[in-house]
């Protein structure tokens, strides 16, 4: 279990549930849950853009060595490198928007919506999710000729 996300701003009660939560699933092993308290993408692209721009500026990097990786390297998701772009999203409330989440790392990712808020989530929406996931033909931003 992972959490993302600006948590300068939240109860230190909640900080230090996050911070438990994440200590005593940290060697846990299958399916790894990721949650998202106060993030917002475009914050995180920019964050990112800012701190690779001062590296340009100080000289530790040339304007060449940016690129795809560097990117995903100062992004907030970096946190969790072993699973830094998810291959599902399951969008909950009916809404067919991301709601300014994760912008880069959804470039390919499948979407799944489901017309229910987060919490009536049952074991049968979350098999029907990855039923459909399972169905999918993976491009990655590829056409198939």
């Amino acid at each position: 279990m992972s959490f993302i996300g600006d948590r300068s701003n939240l109860p230190n009660s909640l900080k230090e549930m996050l911070r438990l939560a994440e200590e005593t699933t940290k060697d846990n092993t299958g399916l790894h849950f990721v949650a998202a308290l106060n993030y917002g993408g475009r914050y995180d692209i920019t964050q990112a853009t800012k701190k690779i721009a001062s590296k340009v500026k100080d000289g530790v990097i040339q304007l060449e060595d940016i690129n795809d990786k560097l990117i995903d390297q100062e992004l907030e998701t970096n946190k969790i490198l072993e699973y830094p772009n998810p291959d599902l999203l399951i969008r909950t409330s009916g809404e067919l928007r991301i709601s300014n989440y994760m912008l880069w790392q959804l470039a390919y990712s499948e979407f799944y919506f489901v017309d229910k808020l987060f919490p009536q989530l049952d074991e049968d929406d979350f098999v029907a999710a990855l039923r459909s996931f399972q169905q999918r033909q993976r491009r990655y931003g590829g056409h198939k000729i």
